[in-house]
């Protein structure tokens, strides 16, 4: 029986020890040696001083180093962040002093680029450098320690045996709030186990499949591909695309058989020509709803693929999935309830939803997460007591409030309406405006900002940055694209900036009214009847 996360390693190094776990490029692990390496690192971190439940951020790409860090964190006791590889120095220190990371794993060039704000970083202690041959050598109150020596000191160190249980902290990934700064999304090992095993059980994953990792592993959709794979001693292919067409050749050189992604990349995967005899046995889609064009292109190309189309949230991991035999019938569906999980359709006042009355999906079950850290105030507003709950309990059940509008049909099919607050979701990613407003405004270029999301053919939402110029200036757009790119990464970045004369409205509350901004613009793209 598996409990804790990195347990599936281990277990499947038990089972098949031969088995090619992981690949990266020309690089490739048995499950035998990721399991040794996961110790020896986990080893390493205790020797650093990591203490139980203690958290460890990776700041990498793809690579298997990467994995390494995540799993030998967790094998240590501790909790581990993966920070998305495109986030700017400054947002980076903002999550390592978020959640008191006490290690950070990088590359040389990374810590280059991160030297100047890890001094903001009080809490850090030591930094685990991949290829360090050109990374400072010397950061004032840190321990800079090579990959290279952790594996091998570590590997000296007696195997630990953690003290952890599946209700501990496993992981915090972070995804932008609507206060504007990044919100982390805790995840017990409980949390994570359940969900791999139910995603495992609807894919009928086995450990003859080779599942190919495209999306970062800070996306709990990407991580998705391992904890899936490592559940059932499949094999992960870990992929850092520079073009699409990249993917494509990837899928006949490894044999892949398992390709997940967001509708923005599948948009462009199906404007390539797919060879015959694919080996992909199935595709996921999930991060928003895929067009209606491009899931017909999809089933053209691939028609001896399954395609499963999902729905999920960080916070609960993954909620419903539509099996590929009902694709046809009902494209727009989310599908019903993943194993495992229960789905709900919820009016305001927490009763149930009849068939076809647009609701709030509402999520309960093993994967629903431990909360925001450090946050109760909006751990509170999500968090939620389980509607409809069985009289006599005197211990509530917490459920997850998605804050999206949904509707279910009457055989209990769930179709997606739209969000209930103000996040843009662009190329699979949920963006705060106000965390891009906030970059913005540092410029001191802009009088007033507004960032909102308009409907795109091939991202789901463009950002568009609605601005006014400073009392007595003209805005320089460029100046000010070229400020966002210091500091933004690129699926940040407004697509379009427009500059209006006066104030921009207001909601009763006072506050720049970014939906009204939004319905403005969308009906400015509707064509004239």
């Amino acid at each position: 029986m598996t409990d804790l996360l990195h347990e599936f390693i281990f277990r499947s190094a038990d089972r098949f020890p031969d088995q090619q776990a992981l690949i990266h490029q020309k690089n490739r692990i048995s499950y035998a040696d990721l399991a040794k390496d996961i110790n020896s690192v986990g080893a390493a971190m205790l020797a650093l001083g990591l203490g139980r439940a203690e958290r460890v951020a990776v700041y990498l790409e793809k690579r298997l180093e990467t994995v390494i860090a995540l799993f030998g964190a967790t094998a240590a006791g501790g909790v581990f962040v993966p920070v998305n590889p495109l986030l700017k120095p400054e947002q980076v220190a903002y999550i390592l002093r978020d959640c008191n990371v006490r290690i950070l794993v990088t590359s040389a060039d990374r810590l280059k680029l991160l030297s100047t704000v890890l001094s903001q970083c009080h809490d850090l202690h030591a930094v685990m450098v991949v290829n360090p041959a050109a990374a400072p050598t010397t950061i004032s109150g840190l321990n800079i320690v090579p990959w290279e020596n952790a594996l091998v000191e570590g590997g000296h160190i007696k195997a630990h045996h953690s003290n952890s249980i599946d209700g501990d902290m496993a992981a915090i990934l972070y995804t932008s709030g609507s206060t504007g700064k990044p919100k982390g999304v805790v995840l017990s090992h409980r949390n994570m186990v359940a969900g791999a095993k139910s995603v495992a059980q609807y894919l009928k994953n086995t450990p003859d499949d080779r599942i190919l990792s495209v999306l970062p592993l800070s996306f709990d959709y990407g991580l998705s591909q391992l904890t899936t794979a490592f559940h059932v001693g499949a094999t992960g292919v870990l992929m850092n695309y520079l073009l699409p067409r990249d993917i494509i050749d990837t899928v006949e050189e490894e044999k892949i058989t398992g390709l997940a992604a967001v509708p923005p990349l599948w948009i462009e995967l199906t404007r390539l020509n797919w060879p015959g005899n694919i080996s992909l046995r199935y595709i996921t889609n999930s991060g928003g709803a895929m067009p209606r064009a491009t899931l017909d292109s999809l089933r053209s190309a691939l028609p001896g693929t399954a395609i499963y189309l999902m729905y999920g949230l960080t916070e609960a991991f993954r909620s419903t999935f539509l099996p590929p035999e009902e694709v046809q019938t009902r494209p727009d569906s989310i599908g019903k309830a993943i194993p495992n999980a229960e789905v709900m359709v919820v009016r305001d006042d927490g009763s149930l939803c009849t068939a076809g009355e647009p609701g709030e999906l509402v999520h309960r079950g093993a994967l629903v997460s431990m909360g925001y850290w450090n946050d109760p105030e909006k751990t509170a507003e999500r968090f939620k007591p389980v509607p409809s709950q069985q009289s006599g309990l005197t211990i509530p059940e917490l459920a997850v409030w998605s804050g999206d509008t949904v509707r279910m049909d009457e055989e209990g099919f769930l179709y997606f309406i739209g969000r209930r607050d103000e996040m843009i979701k662009t190329s699979g990613y949920r963006v705060s405006p106000t965390e891009v407003e906030e970059v913005i405004y540092g410029t001191e270029l802009v009088g007033e900002a507004a960032a909102v999301g308009v409907p795109h053919p091939v991202l789901g939402q463009a950002i568009v940055l609605i601005t006014t110029p400073r009392a007595g200036t003209k805005l320089d757009q460029d100046a000010l694209l070229a400020a966002c790119k210091l500091q933004l990464p690129a699926f940040m970045l407004p697509s379009r900036i427009e500059c209006r004369e006066g104030s921009l409205p207001r909601n009763p509350n006072g506050k720049i009214d970014r939906r009204l901004l939004a319905q403005e613009l969308q009906d400015a793209m509707e064509p004239e009847v």
